[in-house]
């Protein structure tokens, strides 16, 4: 459980913060910058979650989804190391929640016939916004993953990878199953 009876420590003054393993890092840190991306792709998704009280169904998923970002900062403010305890880590039952509940939503959806803008009903245009924020954590987390020294688990960058789609799926679910999509037109405006 996590305890929290003082929101500032002042640690933090000199430009540096601390890992949950307490190792401070400069907070331009890649690794910081992975799991601060996660936590900006949760709070689009608070925001997301303002649109969907009357779909119940899309909403506990997104709930769900919440609570995994959590887990996946938790997972990438402590770095795998040889020899130390195992802590929270993202594993690869969370991906596959995903991949269920992707294709729960997609069966309801007709065949795309154009790439789709963002927008539509606030819910898909805010999944939009939720979904590149989470590209950008995915690729910041790849990145990272290709550092000397730096771990990040599989299951992690698979869960973002997954997400990225879940949250275009649902954007379409949004939009009245799709029938309210915003289809780009190529060259429209030329």
């Amino acid at each position: 459980m996590v305890v929290l009876n003082r929101i500032y420590t002042k640690t933090g003054d000199d430009g540096t913060t601390a890992l949950g393993s307490g190792e401070r890092r400069p907070k331009y840190d890649l690794r910081i910058e992975a799991y601060g991306t996660v936590d900006e792709t949760n709070a689009a998704i608070g925001v997301v979650r303002l649109h969907t009280r009357d779909a119940p169904e899309l909403d506990a998923m997104l709930g769900r989804i919440q609570n995994d970002l959590f887990d996946l900062g938790a997972d990438l403010a402590v770095p795998e190391r040889e020899g130390k305890a195992e802590r929270l880590r993202v594993v690869a039952s969370q991906v596959e929640r995903l991949e269920r509940d992707i294709d729960a939503l997609n069966d309801k959806l007709a065949p795309l016939t154009s790439f789709v803008l963002p927008g539509g009903t606030p819910a898909a245009a805010y999944l939009h916004v939720a979904r590149t924020i989470c590209r950008r954590a995915e690729r910041v987390m790849v990145e990272l993953a290709a550092r000397p020294g730096e771990t990040v688990g599989a299951a992690g960058i698979q869960y973002m990878n997954r997400l990225s789609d879940f949250l275009f799926v649902a954007s379409r679910a949004a939009n009245d199953d799709g029938a309210g999509d915003v289809l780009w037109v190529p060259g429209q405006n030329r």
